[in-house]
């Protein structure tokens, strides 16, 4: 009608992607420590006052694992009591101190004590920074939106890899390992300043004002109504939610997935300067292997995450670990020329860093907000004893010289294992994460006090 003012339009007044750009940026250290420890194996190896061996040097590496397994149970756990914000800032102050003391460790026992309470800070970060990005995406973007978040794992990787070849030669191991603890300084600032705690933890803890406005703020899709149940009873029911009927197969097959996948990461990451070193190359053409692996990981998970949205994880997972595993046994073989050998490393990279990320991805949206991070935590944290098997098997593995073939394509058999992990998950209901269920009953049964 003439003279009716039009009604205003609801705006968001903040942006949900300045928060995910503020998990890329968190996550982009953590990727650094798992590249630049695979840069400096040779190093460390050439450093006599240590006079390590293969054997030592892997079991070494694995000592960060080891602690990143206890670490991403224990904070995925602790992220859905104490909230995502608080949790991912003291992770990172906590590894970026501990990333110090490692490059200033005057033995190789201190060296290894302060790796495996690095693991600790470093095992907080990757589910929190997922959890949070699937909480601020639209539901139709979310695996989109924590493949482009996760790429700063493998933007961290790629920095590690260029700052080896351009300074490891002048500044050593210790200062490529220093560099890991600049986070402290140049994160954790803008992440106290400007990161939002999660709509669906404050609803939880029955702070639903306060989720309702970052709601409206942002942008977002509103809550579920399991979201807003009392936060005792979902503390209650957690772990039975996770460990209960259909949803403990898909817990365990999604463990076994992440083992696989962490066993491709992780071992290729810390060995394959070296195995390209056995297989007759110089150690600058490793590095640009290394950087090749992580390049290929960035690009392939864009694309691949894309058509996870639209066609769903579960197979464009398995595709990814399939791409791995095919062009790790024609690495093994030795028929291809030099070009092709980047091109397949970087299938390699797209495979497992990316199914990796997939994988990710795909348990985030499978479980429901109450139950996100803990899940996370638990196949994240359980996927870690693949990256223990990968970095000090991978030792054994160079010790042993067994040969290109069997030094390549012995790492096919992870992948073909994280196929069927897979494909075996049990499907989710349409349109509702498969926990959502068991956590709104959980809300009912359980006496709240």
């Amino acid at each position: 009608m003439l003279g009716q003012a039009p009604t205003a339009v609801s705006r968001p007044r903040k942006s949900a992607a300045a928060v995910i750009f503020l998990c890329f940026v968190a996550i982009v250290f953590d990727g650094y420590d798992l590249v630049v420890y695979g840069a400096i194996v040779p190093k460390l190896l050439a450093y006599q006052d240590w006079g390590l061996t293969p054997v030592q040097t892997g079991a070494i590496g694995s000592y960060a694992l080891a602690g990143m397994f206890i670490g991403a149970i224990l904070i995925g756990y602790l992220t859905d009591i104490l909230g995502r914000r608080r949790v991912l800032m003291g992770s990172i102050a906590f590894f970026s101190l501990l990333m110090l003391l490692t490059a200033w460790a005057p033995t190789p026992e201190l060296f290894g004590i302060f790796r495996f309470l690095a693991g600790l800070g470093l095992g907080g970060v990757i589910p929190t920074a997922i959890a949070l990005t699937v909480e601020f995406s639209k539901s139709h973007r979310r695996n989109f939106n924590n493949a482009l978040m996760f790429s700063g794992y493998a933007v961290g990787g790629i920095m590690a890899a260029l700052l080896a070849l351009a300074l490891l030669s002048s500044i050593g191991f210790r200062g490529m390992l220093a560099i890991g603890g600049l986070p402290l300084i140049i994160v954790l600032p803008f992440l106290f300043k400007f990161l939002p705690e999660s709509p669906a933890f404050l609803a939880a803890r029955g702070r639903r004002a306060e989720a309702e406005e970052l709601i409206a703020d942002y942008g977002l899709e509103p809550l579920a109504p399991a979201a807003a149940a009392s936060a005792r009873a979902k503390e209650r029911g957690r772990f039975r939610t996770l460990l209960t009927g259909r949803v403990l197969a898909a817990t365990v097959l999604f463990s076994l997935a992440g083992i696989c996948g962490q066993i491709l990461v992780y071992g290729l990451n810390t060995w394959l300067p070296q195995l390209m070193v056995l297989a007759n190359y110089s150690l600058a053409s490793s590095l640009s292997f290394l950087l090749t692996v992580n390049v290929g990981a960035v690009v392939g998970v864009i694309v691949s995450s894309r058509l996870a949205d639209k066609f769903g994880p579960r197979v464009i997972t398995a595709v990814s670990f399939v791409c791995s595993g095919t062009a790790l046994l024609v690495m093994g073989s030795g028929i291809a020329p030099l070009p092709a050998m980047y091109l397949l490393v970087a299938v390699v990279g797209f495979g497992s860093v990316g199914a990796q990320i997939l994988i990710n991805g795909y348990v985030a949206t499978y479980y429901s907000a109450a139950t996100r991070a803990t899940a996370l935590g638990i196949t994240l944290g359980v996927g870690r004893i693949g990256a223990v098997l990968a970095i000090s098997g991978g030792g054994i593995l160079v010790a042993a010289s067994l040969g290109n073939f069997v030094n390549f394509s012995i790492w096919a058999i992870a992948a073909a294992v994280g196929v069927v992990a897979v494909l075996a998950v049990p499907a989710a209901r349409a349109g509702e994460p498969v926990a959502a269920v068991t956590d709104a009953t959980a809300a009912v049964v359980e006496p709240v006090g």
